[in-house]
């Protein structure tokens, strides 16, 4: 705790007095850029690798970076999605699984209910890339875990289309999905391409995004 409050002290001392004008900026209100659904491993800080001023990001933070699907469970991950889309009119979702995933890694555990039950409860939002994963033959409990990581992001990403608020701004052509995979070994995200159905290194142009077309370009396209 003590390392903490001294982190609080240095940014009052001396973080604060060089950044002065941009929390005063802040103070009178925030336009992010992306709503950011990521795990709550302390070793995951998206504005740290993402190396983004406050304000740019709006986070949610729960164990497995889940998303309910919409009237499955009404709570704090619904209402943030809601608030993002409706009050703050972000244009981006980025849902962000990591390498060594505890959350995930429950998952693959006989004994989870047991041991922990809400978080069980809670990782049912996960039952399909689990089942699909553990359906694999001869895979090890490594590339299970790593291969997890990866559905359960996509899984999420299918969840969001099932609320309101994201599935109309879809339509719409004015919110882009984003799903990442952040290696906190190596400090690399990739992303998945919707077009090419694969992650891939986030380095890649155009940037990869998870973003079915919106109802009215896909009509002209059928056209």
């Amino acid at each position: 705790m003590k390392e903490i409050i001294e982190g609080v002290r240095r940014f009052h001392s001396e973080v604060f007095p060089k950044k002065r004008q941009l929390f005063a900026t802040l103070a009178q209100g925030q336009r992010p850029a992306a709503l950011m659904i990521s795990c709550g491993d302390s070793r995951v800080d998206m504005q740290l690798v993402t190396q983004c001023e406050p304000g740019h990001l709006f986070g949610f933070r729960n164990a497995g970076n889940i998303v309910p699907p919409y009237g499955a469970l009404l709570g704090a991950a619904c209402a943030t999605i809601e608030y993002a889309m409706e009050a703050l009119q972000i244009p981006n979702i980025i849902v962000c699984g990591h390498s060594d995933c505890g959350a995930m890694r429950g998952l693959l555990s006989d004994d989870l209910a047991s041991q922990m039950p809400t978080v069980a409860q809670w990782l049912r939002f996960a039952d399909v890339p689990r089942q699909l994963v553990m359906r694999e033959p001869h895979a090890s409990t490594a590339s299970r875990l790593e291969r997890l990581v990866k559905e359960n992001v996509l899984t999420q990403i299918e969840h969001l289309k099932t609320h309101p608020s994201v599935a109309v701004r879809i339509a719409r052509g004015e919110v882009q999905l984003h799903g990442w995979v952040y290696d906190i070994a190596r400090g690399s995200i990739e992303a998945y391409d919707y077009g090419a159905a694969r992650f891939t290194p986030l380095t890649a142009d155009p940037i990869p995004h998870a973003t079915p077309l919106p109802r009215l370009q896909l009509a002209e396209v059928q056209a």
